[in-house]
C-alpha cells in the first residue's frame, strides 16, 4: 500500500507542474503527503514539531477515527506506523480539509492515479 500511495501521489503531483496550478486547493491540501513520501523528511519535521508535521498527524488521526467509512485506511495506517509515521491529534486542521485529504488518499489507494505503463 505504501508503494501504491507514493507512486500515485507522484503521478498526481505531476498534474500540478505549473506555478499557476500550485495555487489550487487540491494541490495545497496535499502538502502533508510529502512527509509520507519522504520518511527522512518526516523525521526532520517531527523533530522540529513543524506545522506540516502537525497537519499530517491530524490527518492520520482523522483517518484512524473514520475507519468505518474508509476501511482501506486500516492497512495504510499500519504500513505508515511500521515506518514510524504515527497519528496524533493537534486539532489545527479544519475537518473539511481532513475529509478531502482522506478522500484523495482513498483515491490513491484505489489506483485512480496509478500509472501502469512503466
Amino acid at each position: 500500500m505504501y508503494r501504491v500511495f507514493c507512486e500515485s501521489y507522484d503521478n498526481y503531483i505531476v498534474s500540478y507542474d505549473t506555478p499557476c496550478k500550485r495555487a489550487d486547493y487540491r494541490y495545497i491540501i496535499t502538502r502533508p503527503f510529502e512527509l509520507i513520501r519522504d520518511v527522512g523528511r518526516y523525521q526532520a519535521e517531527q523533530a522540529g514539531e513543524t506545522l506540516l508535521y502537525k497537519q499530517l498527524c491530524d490527518l492520520l488521526f482523522y483517518m484512524a477515527a473514520n475507519l468505518d467509512r474508509y476501511p482501506r485506511m486500516r492497512a495504510f495506517l499500519w504500513t505508515l506506523e511500521s515506518r514510524g509515521i504515527k497519528a496524533q491529534h493537534y486539532g489545527i486542521v479544519p475537518e473539511v480539509h481532513l475529509e478531502e485529504q482522506t478522500k484523495l488518499t482513498n483515491s490513491f489507494l484505489s489506483l485512480l492515479y496509478w500509472d501502469d505503463t512503466d
